[in-house]
């Protein structure tokens, strides 16, 4: 595994959750950049989001993961960012899936939706995946180039 440093964040539905998880990831050696939030008060999810994904493009952390109530609004936010591909997930297949075939750089998952032991797969599986590349590198390109279009349309 080459994961060395992950950035994590959740809203208020996922903290009960990523409370959970980080020291399922500290056992696995991995160092957790914890972005926040970090308790149940009512907060706003693309903030956290923005925050792990801005640690992910920088490359200051190998991978992010975001944990909401049901993952969607962290995925959404995530998706955003220039450079980021988040993967929704909500199983171990779409977890290893979304590494393999798409290069996913950060996973959503809901903390409602799911529970923690399917959360440690998720993880696990995201963690311990790679890129395949070959033919899925075709299609991950033309994702890519989705965004560079988007971009000039800006300018």
């Amino acid at each position: 595994m080459d994961i060395k440093t992950i950035a994590i964040g959740s809203d208020h539905g996922g903290f009960p959750m990523k409370s959970e998880i980080i020291p399922f990831i500290e056992s696995m050696k991995i160092e957790v950049k914890d972005v926040g939030c970090f308790n149940t008060e009512s907060c706003d999810y693309p903030d956290f989001a923005e925050k792990v994904c801005n640690l992910v493009v920088s490359k200051e952390v190998d991978l992010g993961v975001l944990i909401c109530s049901t993952g969607t609004g962290m995925s959404i936010a995530a998706n955003k960012v220039k450079g980021i591909k988040c993967a929704l997930v909500h199983d171990h297949f779409t977890a290893k899936m979304s590494r393999k075939h798409n290069d996913a750089n950060v996973v959503a998952f809901g903390g409602k939706v799911i529970g923690i032991e399917v959360a440690k797969e998720i993880i696990e599986a995201f963690f311990t995946n790679s890129f395949e590349g070959d033919r899925h590198s075709r299609r991950v390109n033309k994702i890519n180039q989705i965004e560079e279009k988007q971009k000039q349309k800006q300018n």
